[in-house]
């Protein structure tokens, strides 16, 4: 049965992605907002073809620029954030040679850094501000890596830095940082406790297929996004006190989450 979902999977997102892919490509090659949607109305297929269902709290910040910034605990933190919102993602340099999910960031335009080498990060700091003077949303997932599911690991600061270099490339000196929480919930219908979550989270230690195995096989999947409030950072503020406004916010979301706290009222 569980080979039957995979196949299943893998036909409707073989369909979608053939119809998609050529407006993707001409929007990419002539750079049309159009680029900035697309890659949502896959996420929200693959989201359904693989059992995961989203719940949102609160909403996404109005204002631009805005800065996203999330827990991570599994590539499925991408489909989720993708279904959501029309959004671009930050990732290591590595993703960008993954087999097909390589390419579906590269379609996504992800900004791909070397955290590994600090000689780099201002190039692609400036990156990210460009980006994010333009008017697109940017994912930062500042833990650097995945969790298990039922904490925040320590936030890295180094790339908050966009915010500062973006804050003095837009007109209103002014960049908006919203927090979010992702938190997997519910598994089949029940809520999901610290025994079940590592079917949701991906350690480093397990291969992409058998995360993705073990996802089906556990059956429905259900995530918590939760939108906190958004942080004005401006020009010359300090990025360090940026981050620890925003890790607060993120852990308090994150922690009624997992404690139930929006199941409660479903």
């Amino acid at each position: 049965m569980t080979w039957l979902r995979i196949a299943y999977a893998v036909f409707i997102l073989s369909i979608v992605t053939l119809v998609l892919l050529p407006v993707q490509l001409i929007g990419l090659w002539l750079d049309l907002p159009i680029r900035r949607r697309v890659p949502r109305l896959w996420h929200r297929m693959a989201c359904r073809s693989i059992g995961i269902r989203v719940h949102v709290h609160g909403g996404l910040e109005t204002e631009r620029p805005l800065l996203l910034i999330a827990n991570h605990v599994s590539w499925k933190d991408i489909l989720v954030l993708g279904s959501v919102a029309d959004v671009a993602f930050i990732a290591k340099t590595e993703v960008r040679d993954w087999p097909i999910f390589g390419k579906l960031a590269r379609l996504q335009k992800t900004v791909f850094v070397t955290r590994e080498q600090k000689r780099t990060t201002g190039v692609q700091v400036n990156e990210i501000a460009e980006r994010l003077a333009g008017g697109e949303i940017i994912v930062l997932f500042p833990e650097g890596t995945t969790s298990d599911g039922n904490r925040l690991l320590p936030i890295k600061s180094s790339l908050f830095g966009a915010a500062s270099s973006a804050a003095d490339q837009v007109p209103s000196q002014l960049v908006h940082v919203q927090p979010v929480a992702i938190a997997y919930t519910g598994i089949q219908g029940m809520a999901m406790g610290r025994y079940h979550r590592p079917v949701a989270a991906w350690p480093g230690s397990i291969g992409l297929l058998p995360s993705l195995v073990g996802l089906v096989k556990a059956g429905a999947i259900e995530v918590d996004v939760t939108f906190g409030e958004a942080i004005p950072f401006r020009k010359g503020d300090n990025r360090k006190a940026l981050s620890i406004e925003a890790t607060t916010a993120l852990r308090t979301m994150l922690n009624f989450s997992l404690r139930g706290g929006w199941r409660k009222s479903r």
